[in-house]
């Protein structure tokens, strides 16, 4: 019984209020020592093992790989567009050669076109000239022509010396007159009259020996009074008039005979 009311009493007992609970409960929050000084300390560097070794000295290599490939291209882009450039210019070059050379052959063209022109208006007015002058002198010889007994005589109207006389006459095929008989002086005098011609008659091989253009010797003549004299003293070749025939220096200008026998 006794212990029982020791029960009793023990539960009747005020609850007792822990100590120092308020106490530890209000107590300031301790920091802790070390704490800032501990964040604040630099970053341990990571020791690197073999394989990151290798890794880095590959990336390296490929960056300085990629900065070469770079410059590389970088360095052909310049030369081809300093090529293309420099070839672009050549061909404008060219192309500005070639337009002034070809309008240079324009203006080539066309000075020889006008050159032709020019030659041929040229070369039509001479022929025409030419034509005109050989009209003329036919024209002249026709006017000139008279016939006697088969026989073509051509009367000169222009003057000429002895030499450039008988040319005239060797070109249209006959020669200078040969006079054979008295029926042809009196016919070439009666034409003449008061003009001198000359006939074909020389002695300037030989002084006296008087010869035809033929090559025959002279037998008689139909010399005027007083004649051959030589006055000049080179009097060597013979012309005729209605008195006669007369000796004259070959270089005189007289008109001419022509003859021309039909039957040869």
């Amino acid at each position: 019984m006794k212990h029982k009311k020791e029960t009793e009493d023990f539960n009747t007992e005020e609850p007792r209020t822990p100590r120092h609970t308020e106490d530890f409960n209000t107590e300031e929050p301790r920091t802790p020592r070390h704490t800032e000084d501990f964040n604040t300390e630099e970053p341990r560097t990571p020791r690197h093992t073999g394989s990151d070794g290798v890794m880095i000295r590959s990336s390296r290599a490929a960056a300085v790989v990629f900065v070469l490939l770079c410059v590389l291209l970088l360095t052909a882009r310049i030369i081809l567009c300093a090529t293309f450039t420099q070839e672009r210019q050549q061909l404008k070059t060219k192309i500005t050669n070639l337009t002034q050379e070809r309008q240079q052959l324009l203006t080539k063209i066309t000075n020889l076109t006008e050159e032709r022109d020019q030659l041929k208006i040229i070369n039509l007015t001479e022929e025409r000239d030419q034509l005109k002058s050989e009209i003329n002198d036919l024209q002249k010889f026709v006017d000139g022509l008279k016939c006697h007994q088969s026989t073509l005589y051509f009367f000169s109207s222009e003057k000429k010396n002895w030499n450039e006389s008988r040319r005239y006459c060797r070109e249209r095929g006959t020669d200078l007159i040969i006079i054979n008989n008295t029926e042809e002086q009196d016919f070439v005098k009666n034409i003449c009259g008061s003009d001198h011609f000359w006939i074909g008659l020389t002695d300037i091989e030989e002084e006296g020996r008087w010869k035809w253009v033929d090559g025959s010797t002279l037998t008689s003549g139909f010399w005027a009074r007083g004649e051959p004299n030589n006055y000049q003293g080179n009097d060597d070749c013979a012309n005729t008039r209605s008195s006669g025939w007369y000796d004259a220096q070959c270089d005189s200008s007289l008109k001419w005979i022509c003859e021309k026998s039909i039957l040869k």
